[in-house]
C-alpha cells in the first residue's frame, strides 16, 4: 500500500504549530523513519496518519487511491505499536496476538491460523502460553509488534518502539526489528529521535525540526549530502569548521586546510570518525580530555577553531595521547561537507 500525506498541517487550539504543511509519499513496503527531537512534530503527523489527531482543513491522507482523511482511527485498518507495549500482562502471548482478530469476529480456525504463522515469524512460538507479564522487555517487544500485525493492516505505525528498552538491548533488538517488518512487507512509518536506529532500520529517513521537515532520503543520501546545516549536525554530529577563508585557503587558530574553489562561502563541517592524528598534520591542537570508548578512544582536541569549541575525534587501537597533550591532525577536504550559512532547507 502506497500512504500518500498532501500538505498535513496542525495547529492546536492555543495556536500552538505543531505541523507545517507537509508532503510525503511512503511506498509499498517501505520503511520510513521520522526522525528529529522531541517536540518536532513527528509523533504529531504519526497520530495524523493513524487517525488519532484531527488535521488542519487543506490536509489530505491517503492509503493508495482513497482519501481516509475524514475516517475515524477504528476504520483505517492501521496496525500501531507504542513505546509502552500497551500489552494485556495477565493474558497469554497467543491471547494477546490474537485479540485484535477476536474483536474483529474472524473465526476461530483462521484465527488460529494466523496467530501461529505471526508467532512463528516472530519467534514466539516457544512462549505462546505465557502470560506477557512474565517475559522479557525485548520479548514484549516482539509481542506488541506480532499483535499490531495480525489483523494484516494497511499500514504500521511505531511511535520509539524501542526507547523503553535499556541500551545493550535496544542495540541487538534494532537489527531483529528491521528483519521482521522486511518479513511482513507491509508499510511501516516509525519515530524515533535516535538517528543510530532510524539508520539501521530505514530504508528513507524524514528529518524534522520544529514542525517541519527539512529532508527526505536514504540513510546514506542524508549523511553524505546533508541539505543544512541541522540534517548535518543531527545525523552524524558534524562539526563545522567556521574559520577564515582566503584564496582557497581555511585558516583556523590551529593551522589551515585548503579547500575546493567550491567552498567559497560555504562553511566546511567534518565528523568525528574523518579526522586522524598525524604528526604531519596540518592543525595542531591541546587534548583536553580522552574517553575510552571500547573500539576506540574519543578525544576532544582544543585550540583548533576559533570559537573555543573542542574538536572530537575517534582514535583507534589500545593507546592514546594523554589529557593536555599537544597532537597534529590531518583531515582529508574530500571528508568535508559545504554547506551555505542557513537555519532550514526544506525538501
Amino acid at each position: 500500500m502506497t500512504l500518500t500525506i498532501e500538505t498535513a498541517a496542525k495547529t492546536f487550539a492555543d495556536g500552538t504549530r505543531a505541523l507545517c504543511p507537509t508532503d510525503l509519499t511512503v511506498g509499498p513496503g517501505e520503511i520510513l523513519s521520522l526522525l528529529g527531537p522531541s517536540g518536532c512534530g513527528k509523533t504529531t503527523l504519526l497520530r495524523i496518519i493513524a487517525g488519532l489527531e484531527r488535521p488542519d482543513a487543506g490536509s489530505r491522507i491517503r492509503f493508495d487511491e482513497t482519501d481516509v482523511t475524514g475516517l475515524a482511527v477504528e476504520h483505517r485498518n492501521v496496525g500501531m505499536v507504542f513505546q509502552s507495549y500497551a500489552l494485556f500482562p495477565n493474558m497469554s502471548v497467543r491471547a494477546n496476538v490474537g485479540y485484535g482478530l477476536k474483536v474483529r469476529k474472524v473465526p476461530a480456525d483462521e484465527r488460529r491460523q494466523r496467530v501461529d504463522e505471526v508467532l512463528r515469524l516472530c519467534r514466539l512460538t516457544d512462549y505462546a502460553d505465557r502470560p506477557t507479564h512474565a517475559l522479557s522487555g525485548g520479548q514484549r517487544q516482539r509481542v506488541a509488534l506480532a499483535r499490531a500485525v495480525a489483523p494484516r493492516p494497511k499500514i504500521l505505525l511505531l511511535d520509539e518502539p524501542l526507547s523503553a528498552l535499556d541500551a545493550a538491548l535496544r542495540d541487538s533488538l534494532r537489527d531483529e526489528l528491521a528483519a521482521m517488518l522486511r518479513q511482513f512487507r507491509i508499510t511501516a512509518v516509525f519515530v524515533t529521535h535516535d538517528q543510530s536506529e532510524a539508520m539501521a532500520i530505514a530504508d528513507r529517513i524524514a528529518v524534522m525540526s520544529s514542525g517541519t521537515m527539512l529532508q527526505v532520503g536514504r540513510p546514506e543520501e542524508l549523511y553524505h549530502a546533508p541539505a543544512n546545516t541541522f540534517v548535518a549536525r543531527f545525523i552524524g554530529n558534524a562539526m563545522p569548521l567556521a574559520g577564515q577563508m582566503e584564496n582557497g585557503v581555511l585558516h583556523l587558530p590551529g593551522g589551515r586546510l585548503e579547500l575546493p574553489a567550491s567552498a567559497a562561502g560555504k562553511t566546511a563541517y567534518i565528523r568525528s570518525e574523518n579526522i586522524r592524528l598525524d604528526q604531519a598534520g596540518s592543525l595542531e591542537g591541546k587534548v583536553e580530555t580522552v574517553t575510552f570508548s571500547g573500539g576506540h578512544f574519543r578525544l576532544a582536541v582544543g585550540g583548533v577553531l576559533p570559537d573555543g569549541s573542542l574538536l572530537y575525534l575517534q582514535h583507534p587501537g589500545r593507546t592514546a595521547p594523554e589529557s593536555g597533550s599537544t597532537v597534529r591532525l590531518t583531515i582529508d577536504p574530500s571528508d568535508l561537507i559545504y554547506l551555505a550559512d542557513q537555519t532550514s532547507t526544506h525538501s
